[in-house]
């Protein structure tokens, strides 16, 4: 079922709550966010409620975290939501949903860093606890983590539809950048854990700097450069050296010019987002455009 063949309430998520988790039933809920594969609905002033609603695939990226986010937590330097409770499909609601900690803080497309330096430490201690190797049966992804040229059909593709559109302005710069990056070596070492979708709104601030992760459906294991695309994505201008002298271990040539890569890519895919009717979600998400136009003019102007 997607967001048009069932609409989610607070009185649908008090109901649910009602059947299967009645102690959690009696605190407040209310209208969080509306995600892309999920709707958020805060759980009195500690918990949240997840729900499917916009994809089919939401189902098993929401069981994904629940399985395995609880093991994750306690060794990250920055908060995320951590699954507390298990709702399994119902005749109310036929799809799982999961009951999280509740993690405050802005969304970054809409509170972008502005402490550059805080930021950069900030987001360099978080991906360097987080990219350790993954166990056996960890999650692959769905078509991140494997070689970057690889995506170079639906690179081209989404270069085309933005440039046609008048979004981009220099396309043969942000073509080399892609070429650079998917022409580089891959990555050899072990499949490390990745959150697979470090963009603005999936990443929170407070006081000019991060606090905070959310949104781990993309968990999986493979290469660290798609994570390393964050700091091109998310920094303020001038922040990325930094980024690159906390970050630990100390991320080699090749590695860094695949993340400039998965940088662009994300950056497309977020400008087409962003501006209404391209792509997405109907009247689009205008936040995340600027923010993805950042992230363009940082690569080009350091191209090689």
């Amino acid at each position: 079922m997607t967001h048009t063949e069932i609409e989610i309430t607070a009185e649908l998520v008090r109901d649910l709550l009602r059947d299967q988790h009645p102690d959690l039933a009696h605190h407040r809920v209310e209208l969080g966010a509306r995600g892309w594969d999920n709707q958020l609905w805060r759980l009195g002033d500690d918990l949240a409620v997840r729900l499917p609603w916009a994809t089919r695939t939401a189902d098993e990226l929401l069981r994904k975290e629940y399985t395995w986010l609880p093991a994750l937590a306690p060794d990250l330097p920055l908060r995320i939501p951590v699954p507390q409770r298990l709702g399994e499909p119902s005749e109310r609601f036929p799809r799982p949903w999961i009951v999280t900690t509740w993690v405050p803080g802005e969304p970054a497309d809409r509170a972008p860093a502005t402490r550059a330096a805080e930021a950069a430490d900030a987001l360099a201690a978080f991906l360097t606890a987080l990219h350790r190797p993954a166990p056996a049966g960890a999650p692959t992804g769905r078509d991140r983590g494997g070689p970057l040229a690889d995506a170079t059909e639906g690179f081209a593709k989404m270069l085309a539809s933005a440039t046609e559109l008048g979004l981009i302005a220099d396309p043969d710069a942000v073509r080399a950048v892609w070429e650079d990056a998917a022409n580089a070596p891959g990555w050899a070492g072990p499949a490390l854990w990745l959150h697979g979708d470090l963009h603005p709104a999936n990443v929170l601030t407070t006081d000019g700097t991060f606090c905070g992760v959310i949104d781990f459906g993309d968990l999986f294991a493979g290469d660290p450069a798609c994570d390393l695309a964050a700091p091109w994505v998310l920094l303020p201008d001038g922040a990325v050296d930094r980024f690159h002298g906390a970050y630990r271990p100390a991320p080699d040539d090749a590695t860094l010019r695949r993340a400039r890569g998965w940088a662009a890519l994300r950056a497309l895919a977020c400008i087409l987002i962003g501006d209404a009717g391209v792509h997405g979600r109907p009247g689009g998400k205008p936040t995340w455009g600027p923010p993805a136009h950042a992230t363009l003019r940082r690569l080009i102007a350091t191209a090689r």
